[in-house]
């Protein structure tokens, strides 16, 4: 009996998918709930289990196909064992061809050149036929013989070449996920008036209040207190008092979200995603830092869901974690706006008329200027810098 590999149902945002990669090749055996397959769309990647426990005996997909939901991609001998038995079925229809082209070539040529080819080792599909209908003749031979035999004599002759390093090229096709990643960005540079302001925070206050509780934030939460935790608090709270910001245009009309959905930027083997943590307003610092975990080590292993990844107001990145001092983020569509974090590093400040070295950092805000004035943009981001310079502020709401 013989079992249909299909691709999943797609979601209703997604047209077709990809064959990303096959973990299994014909004549594999297979247990139920094995990873076969993953496919990928726009947004995610699925695997498709196995359904059943035997033997793969075809694949009609390969990787880089284009697929439709429940498209069947592979089939599986229900029951079997990998062997000779499958082999053999497998095995005969590829062998009939090549021997028929081997017994047809065989036949075209003249004992003569069969002698040649014998005697110097070579193989005819290597040289060029100039006979009638593109038979190899004799002379054909003998010519490709002292062509090979000149090569080699007259090499001494050639002036050396110049010791150079490698210069191969490798060409990849593109992955659905980078193919949208490009797309949405071209998108975001040509529909928008997007701009982007620049702020600094002082650190300190943060990273001193970070090492006083850090052990005992760990003990009772079971997660570390990161940075994260402290911007995406800062920023709901700024989203609360600027709600131009925490909206978005759909055609002539102007939306603004009463929910607090928060994209964080996340680097991935697969290409940058933007993962959603929901309902910020309502979450405690603990729960920032937990769900975040979570999603990065499922954007990681290529396990984030549609659910997880759609919808969002507002983006918050941290080029900062590679290293980047100062950076043009690109909104994230349909949102209106963008954070960007950056590098904390010392620098030599002026303090009540003193210079102090203290832990700075830039912020950009990117933001769709067609929706979002000067002046909401320069409070916004002066917003948040106040609460992260002081975080007292978060906790009595001033």
């Amino acid at each position: 009996m013989t079992v249909e590999i299909k691709v999943p149902v797609l979601p209703e945002s997604v047209a077709d998918a990809a064959v990303a990669t096959w973990h299994v090749s014909v004549g594999d055996s297979v247990s139920r709930d094995d990873n076969l397959v993953d496919i990928e769309t726009d947004k995610v990647v699925l695997e498709v289990p196995s359904p059943a426990e035997g033997v793969i005996v075809e694949i009609r997909e390969e990787e880089g196909a284009t697929v439709l939901g429940e498209q069947v991609i592979a089939i599986i001998k229900e029951g079997a064992v990998a062997g000779e038995e499958v082999k053999k079925e497998e095995a005969a229809p590829a062998a009939a061809p090549e021997a028929a082209a081997s017994e047809e070539t065989s036949d075209a040529l003249s004992p003569s050149v069969r002698r040649l080819l014998a005697e110097h080792n070579l193989n005819a599909d290597n040289i060029k036929g100039t006979g009638v209908g593109g038979r190899l003749t004799k002379e054909d031979v003998e010519k490709h013989i002292k062509g090979g035999a000149a090569a080699p004599a007259s090499a001494p002759a050639a002036a050396p070449a110049p010791a150079m390093g490698a210069r191969d090229q490798k060409r990849v096709p593109m992955t659905r996920l980078r193919k949208t990643i490009a797309n949405r960005l071209l998108q975001a540079t040509n529909d928008t008036a997007m701009l982007t302001t620049f702020n600094e925070i002082n650190m300190k206050p943060i990273m001193d209040l970070r090492k006083q509780y850090k052990e005992v934030f760990e003990e009772r939460h079971g997660c570390r207190l990161g940075f994260m935790s402290f911007y995406v608090k800062a920023v709901t709270e700024a989203l609360k008092r600027y709600p131009e910001i925490n909206a978005s245009i759909d055609g002539d009309d102007i939306v603004y979200h009463n929910f607090f959905d928060v994209s964080i930027a996340v680097s991935t083997p697969r290409g940058l995603v933007t993962p959603v943590l929901r309902d910020t307003d309502q979450m405690s610092m603990a729960d920032i830092e937990k769900k975040i975990r979570e999603l990065a080590i499922k954007g990681r292993d290529g396990k984030l869901t549609v659910d997880e990844m759609t919808g969002g107001n507002f983006t918050v990145t941290n080029g900062g974690v590679f290293g980047s001092l100062i950076s043009t983020p690109i909104i994230n569509l349909p949102q209106s706006a963008i954070l960007g974090m950056h590098k904390i590093q010392d620098r030599p400040m002026a303090v009540d008329g003193k210079v102090e070295i203290l832990p700075m950092m830039y912020l950009a805000l990117s933001y769709d200027h067609r929706i979002v004035d000067g002046k909401g943009s320069v409070g916004f981001l002066v917003t948040v810098k106040e609460l992260l310079e002081d975080p007292t502020r978060l906790l009595l709401d001033v």
